[in-house]
């Protein structure tokens, strides 16, 4: 791509070097301390950035949106300064209004991105429900399989595994799929290939006669619930504007508290239900997968993942669902192209193994890696987690009944939900840190 002249990356060389910003700089990953890109466009003259836009839309076939692009660019480069704008670029009333309802009323969004946002909570709920399955079943289908975990250290150590395969198929392969799945199929691509590891192998851990024919499916479960966790909440922030990115991100854990709950009420739903509670407890969490594999193909792709594969006509058809005004789409297309060609100086031509290197050999990246690694060490030592798989187990051994456990454990489920949702108002306000 860099034989392309009229490709307008040199305004990211170029002009970040007349404000004094070596290319070298920028592009060295080891030294970018504070992960920041700074807005590639500030500090570009205006005929230059207007050169630049003309340059862009041929090259990427949206002539027809070359004026709409020069004003979209100018707001990008100073959007407190929107209403300032002069010349043929001056914002009609309608465009400074979109722009205005969408500072001040961020939930004010299309239908397509509500449906999109939908999709993304189905995914989170489904994650929910799979982990919570085998909190109730856990005191019952051990007796189906012949296992008597309390009295026997290498049956206790099979239940153990049991419950703990969709974590070890996501682990080891789920996660790792992720990456090659996301660069080949696109974020709903991923999301409909997992959809399908939450949906079969969960139907087929009802209807198991053995443990060892369990664990295949808890294993398979996990390779969808890897990919999934790993692409919903990229795909769900690329869709978002960035007044709720926040919000949509931090999304992924209230709906997946949701998911426990729901997960924890049918296990008190189907109590009562003798020889099939455990099989329905298991299988059930397949209802919320039919609904994301039903929904994922009705949302729009990723405009961001559409323009990595230059596939730029395609992102303008999809962020124009996704915003309420043309204006909008043409400022995020012209500045997430911006920062993409930032990303390729940064990154370089790597691929998935330098990627995952980078994980250890850039001190920056490194330091944020041990930092995420050591918060969910801390996470599992604290031991909530463990509330979250065996509080059932937990009850029954603190010498409640059954049902009276499975009462907590709903408890625990409600509380989880109810308590993520300051986190999800206050994240776009107050930050994350």
């Amino acid at each position: 791509m860099a034989e392309i002249s009229p490709e307008p990356k040199a305004l990211h060389g170029e002009h970040l070097e007349e404000k004094g910003i070596s290319q070298t700089e920028v592009i060295d990953v080891s030294k970018n301390l504070e992960a920041r890109i700074r807005n590639p466009l500030q500090g570009i003259p205006r005929w230059q950035l207007m050169r630049d836009v003309e340059a862009f839309a041929e090259y990427r076939g949206l002539q027809e949106h070359v004026q709409l692009l020069k004003k979209g660019a100018l707001v990008a480069q100073n959007p407190a300064q929107a209403h300032a704008i002069d010349g043929p670029e001056t914002l009609t009333q309608d465009e400074l209004d979109a722009l205005y309802v969408e500072k001040h009323h961020r939930w004010r969004l299309p239908m397509r991105l509500f449906l999109t946002i939908a999709t993304c909570s189905i995914g989170a709920a489904v994650q929910g429900w799979d982990q919570t399955g085998s909190n109730g079943a856990t005191i019952f289908f051990p007796r189906a399989f012949g296992l008597d975990p309390d009295n026997n250290n290498r049956h206790s150590l099979i239940v153990g595994l049991l419950n703990a395969g969709p974590y070890i198929g996501s682990s080891l392969v789920g996660c790792w799929l992720s990456d090659p799945l996301n660069n080949w199929l696109g974020r709903r691509g991923t999301i409909f290939f997992s959809a399908h590891f939450c949906i079969w192998p969960v139907i087929g851990s009802a209807l198991c006669r053995t443990w060892q024919q369990q664990m295949i499916c808890r294993l398979l479960m996990g390779i969808g619930m890897g990919a999934k966790a790993s692409t919903v909440p990229i795909y769900a922030a690329e869709n978002a504007p960035a007044s709720i990115r926040g919000a949509l991100v931090m999304s992924w854990q209230m709906w997946t508290a949701f998911g426990i709950m729901l997960g924890t009420a049918f296990n008190l739903a189907v109590f009562y239900i003798k020889d099939y509670n455990w099989r329905l407890m298991l299988g059930a969490p397949f209802i919320p997968a039919v609904p994301l594999l039903l929904l994922i193909y009705l949302c729009p792709e990723s405009p961001r993942w559409l323009m990595k594969k230059d596939r730029y006509v395609e992102a303008w058809k999809s962020m124009i669902v996704l915003r309420n005004h043309p204006l909008q789409v043409a400022r995020d297309i012209f500045y997430i192209s911006a920062q993409l060609e930032i990303e390729k100086e940064l990154i370089g031509r790597t691929n998935y193994l330098t990627r995952f290197t980078q994980l250890f050999t850039i001190p920056r990246i490194r330091r944020a890696n041990l930092a995420a690694f050591t918060v969910m060490i801390a996470q599992q030592m604290c031991g909530i987690n463990i509330i979250a798989f065996y509080s059932t187990t937990i009850f029954v051994d603190a010498g409640l009944g059954n049902f009276k456990a499975m009462i907590g454990s709903f408890g625990f489920g409600l509380v989880n939900w109810l308590f993520a949702f300051p986190a999800f108002w206050t994240i776009d306000t107050v930050c994350r840190r």
